[in-house]
């Protein structure tokens, strides 16, 4: 059970003195730099190519909206890590901030959920950046054979995780490059789509855009929980700039409004998108690529050309690419945070004394990952597909936990102005309570295995909800393990509360009331 009781938590505050030992490299990294890494994470072009089809499958002419709804809750989450990277500029984020708002093994609970999500996605963006890299260059052969393909991700991991442990300037700088390349093909073909539909130039099918796609309210309740199923986590990954606090020049408040404005952008760019794809093809247009990640490569080569439509698929491999790198990051950051707060072994929490990076924690990630991946892919294309639809179970289960931890952190201080009650308070709540939801109606629809890639049933369930649950127990039994085995003084720690100063910026980061809490 957690206690209540206040005392130091895994922050800036309470970190053990490691005196000369090397640490993260503090200012290495800019605001710039981090809203670059932050929109990297999320692979933007690929994402969108991977689920607009079946949204629009799911909605018809309102996936606009369906995109805009599922941008809300994690644009309140975004908020819940904006006051909290305020009270706490830990690189574990969510497990310091859990830890320190509800306890330790809440806290390490939410570390694990993060860890897991690297573990699981690193492999199928890999994957996807080297079956279409094959297909940009027109390697079919390669492109169709599963030993090209694999062999290929599993060195772009290889490479992926040599940038991240090279150093952090070094993945910021690659990702402003890569993200640029990502990010210009998109516009282009959101701007020229538009252009020639408005301008009776699209093909037979096309439709006039109109601002009334936007309105959720047109679409049916079923449908719209369907569709952002599958949208919200076309949002996940831009914490990742969070993450590089302790490394991000300035003040506590530049990691958090990364993720702000990062959220704000990919729900323009995503949202723009789905405009330019729904007027141009119509919904029958659409509705033929449903769970066909080729609809952006399609479209694009229909608007822009041969040649600058294969832009819009180098935009894709790109985006697979740099997601590869920074979706790393926050799963090396974290088990750092946790070996640093003892709750994860020491070895974890080693940093290079050359590029001031956790190298055991990346290279630990970056193997397991590879670990993954190989059987994953071998086993079968639907089994990799299954594993990757059970990561919405870890994104909504750290990200419901964030959103709780801040209005529980801060809750003295929500009713002390309108700002503090909606933003700190109401605001990650609800996108806590969206996320809550959608991770128990995914457990719901996975309870039957017709409602999975490969349609297999494991224990009469699909098996994205095996390999979610699964992991989750398995955390909980290393948890147990540790705690048992190590007597660690992470386990001993309690609950803290904000010092009513922190959000006028009157008191320092990590600072708390001492006393009792309730």
């Amino acid at each position: 059970m957690e206690s209540a009781e206040v005392s130091p938590g895994p922050g800036p505050a309470s970190k053990t003195d490691q005196g000369e030992q090397p640490h993260l490299k503090a200012d290495a990294i800019s605001f710039t730099d981090g809203l670059a890494v932050a929109l990297a994470s999320t692979a933007p072009a690929y994402s969108l190519a991977a689920v607009i089809g079946s949204i629009v499958v799911i909605v018809g002419l309102q996936a606009p909206a369906a995109l805009l709804v599922a941008f809300v809750p994690m644009f309140f989450i975004a908020s819940a890590f904006f006051y909290m990277n305020k009270a706490d500029q830990d690189c574990g984020t969510c497990f310091a901030w859990v830890t320190r708002a509800i306890g330790p093994q809440s806290g390490w609970m939410t570390g694990w959920a993060i860890c897991v999500t690297g573990i699981l996605v690193v492999g199928s963006l890999a994957d996807v950046a080297a079956s279409s890299f094959f297909d940009l260059i027109g390697a079919d052969g390669l492109m169709n054979s599963t030993a090209a393909v694999t062999s290929t991700a599993v060195l772009l991991m290889l490479i992926m995780t040599g940038v991240c442990v090279w150093g952090t300037e070094i993945s910021a700088n690659l990702q402003k490059v890569l993200m640029v390349v990502q990010i210009v093909p998109l516009m282009l073909f959101i701007v020229v789509a538009l252009v020639k539909v408005w301008g009776g130039d699209a093909p037979a099918g096309s439709i006039d855009p109109s601002l009334s796609w936007l309105n959720p309210f047109n679409i049916a309740a079923g449908e719209l929980t369907g569709a952002m199923l599958l949208a919200v986590f076309i949002y996940w990954g831009w914490e990742s700039a969070v993450n590089l606090n302790e490394e991000t020049e300035g003040d506590a408040d530049k990691p958090g409004l990364a993720g702000l404005i990062s959220t704000t952008l990919l729900l323009i760019t995503y949202v723009g998108v789905a405009f330019a794809i729904v007027a141009w093809g119509g919904v029958s247009g659409a509705e033929k690529f449903n769970n066909d990640a080729t609809i952006l490569a399609t479209y694009a080569k229909e608007v822009l050309g041969g040649t600058l439509g294969l832009l819009v698929l180098l935009s894709v491999v790109v985006s697979a690419l740099a997601s590869t790198q920074t979706t790393i990051l926050p799963a090396s950051r974290t088990s750092l945070s946790m070996a640093r707060a003892e709750a994860m072994p020491h070895a974890f929490g080693e940093i290079s004394g050359r590029f001031f990076t956790p190298v055991v924690s990346t290279v630990t990630i970056g193997g397991l990952a590879i670990l993954w991946y190989v059987p994953s892919k071998l086993i079968s294309e639907n089994f990799l597909v299954d594993s990757l639809s059970a990561l919405s179970l870890m994104i909504a289960f750290y990200y419901a936990m964030t959103g709780y931890a801040c209005a529980f952190y801060y809750r003295r201080e929500l009713l002390k102005s309108v700002r503090n009650f909606l933003f700190v308070g109401v605001a990650p709540v609800i996108g806590a309570v969206l996320l809550t939801y959608l991770f128990v109606k995914s457990l719901v629809d996975w309870s039957d295995p017709a409602n999975s890639a490969s349609g297999s049933s494991w224990f009469g369930f699909a098996p994205p909800a095996v390999i979610g649950i699964g992991f989750l127990l398995l955390g909980a039994i290393l948890l147990f393990a540790w705690r048992r085995h190590q007597e660690e003084p992470f386990f001993r720690l309690r609950r803290q509360i904000a010092d009513p100063g922190l959000l006028s910026g009157r008191a320092e980061p990590a600072a708390a009331l001492t006393g009792s809490d309730d």
